[in-house]
């Protein structure tokens, strides 16, 4: 009964996001998502892939999450032999202990079907959420490479280290008299903290761990660790899904604008064919500068709303307005380019009705029409483009606040 509630206001939620997307305010849309409880987004599934290099014990992980051992009925399947004929292609097992989570027993990067620059592309790691990196050895290049991709798609990871019990028992074996446990694990930490800072991540979560002793070493903290945060991890991923959701939102509007677009465009032809002088570049230029200021008041990302959603995100507004690539940053500097092309072709039409009036007339009213039809189209492309693009951002810092 929770869980369907749960998905009730998932739904709910989601369908306010697409309505406050469509009305351009966007500040509203951030808000659906800011006043959800946590708890109302335990009914999301979250993904999590386990990868690393092959042979790192990603399967044995994964075994060990689940409490199964390698021969019980749905185990992931371990050992070399297994590893290099199932090393091929991602299979999922349901998590029985956390509800909504999959772990994806992922190929290892740098075999020979997913070499080591080509192995994100492959596996489309986009389609996951959450990350779990494991590495039997030092951290190593494989690890950046993966730990940079994740930071790219701007999601999260553990990093693990696996197989302590090995590494411990050879120190004990080669050092017996200075073998000290707790020391080990914590340089074993450190290295691998390091490596991971060193990719620009504050504050690294490490666990050093061994999947055929899940009673030791930082293995209990991993479990805890992910139940601890799981309903921030998923709200995480909720917010990472949103994009996806508004993109058809906004097509849907600029389809909308876009076909009133074709009755300015005979509105300015009309008025330009007047015969008085200026009046075609007045016009043509009026109505621009209305549809344009328009269009971005209507999407939300006039100034106005640009400093609101700014300070509900709680991120400077030039950080906003930084990712908009359209005629300008702002309505002003677009409409600055917009009186350079408006001005020229309108000043060639005012040419020909000065000397034939008639004619002029007509190639004023054609020039005004195809001008304002193709200009404004091309507007309203750009700041629907840039209203993604300023959504995006905007999630991407409360994303930030969410764990």
């Amino acid at each position: 009964m929770f869980l369907l509630l749960c998905r009730r206001l998932s739904a709910m939620a989601v369908n306010e996001f697409k309505d406050a997307v469509y009305k351009g305010t966007l500040t509203r849309a951030i808000s659906n998502v800011q006043q959800r409880p946590l708890e109302s987004f335990n009914s999301h599934t979250l993904s999590i892939a386990i990868t690393g290099e092959s042979g790192s014990g990603k399967s044995s992980l994964i075994n060990a999450m689940r409490d199964l051992c390698a021969d019980d009925e749905g185990a992931a399947e371990t050992g070399m032999l297994d590893t290099v004929m199932r090393d091929t292609k991602p299979m999922a097992y349901p998590d029985p202990i956390l509800p909504g989570v999959t772990l994806w027993d992922l190929p290892g990067v740098g075999t020979f079907y997913f070499p080591l620059d080509t192995y994100c592309e492959q596996l489309n790691l986009s389609q996951y959420e959450f990350f779990i990196i494991v590495g039997s050895q030092r951290f190593r290049s494989d690890h950046a490479r993966l730990v940079r991709e994740i930071q790219r798609m701007g999601k999260r990871f553990y990093f693990v280290r696996s197989k302590a019990d090995v590494d411990l028992d050879a120190s004990r074996r080669q050092r017996p008299s200075s073998y000290n446990q707790e020391r080990i694990l914590q340089q074993i930490r450190e290295d691998c903290r390091r490596g991971v800072a060193a990719e620009g991540v504050g504050h690294p979560q490490v666990f050093v761990i061994s999947s055929r002793e899940p009673n030791c070493y930082d293995f209990p903290l991993l479990r805890q660790t992910l139940q601890t945060e799981l309903l921030s991890l998923k709200r995480h991923a909720f917010l990472l899904s949103l994009p996806a959701v508004a993109s058809p939102i906004v097509n849907q509007k600029k389809a909308a604008l876009k076909g009133e677009i074709w009755k300015t465009a005979l509105f300015s032809c009309l008025l330009t064919a007047i015969p008085v002088p200026g009046l075609a570049f007045l016009c043509t230029f009026f109505l621009f500068r209305t549809h344009l200021f328009k269009y971005y008041s209507s999407f939300g990302v006039d100034d106005r709303s640009l400093s609101a959603l700014a300070r509900q995100v709680g991120e400077p507004v030039r950080e906003l307005t930084a990712v908009m690539t359209s005629l300008g940053t702002t309505p002003m500097m677009a409409l600055k380019l917009l009186s350079d092309s408006v001005g020229a072709a309108v000043m060639v039409a005012e040419y020909s009705w000065k000397r034939l009036p008639v004619f002029g007339a007509m190639v004023s009213g054609g020039v005004a029409l195809v001008t304002t039809y193709f200009m404004l189209r091309k507007c309203l492309a750009s700041v629907a483009d840039d209203t993604q693009r300023v959504l995006s951002k905007a999630l991407e810092a409360e994303r930030e606040n969410t764990i």
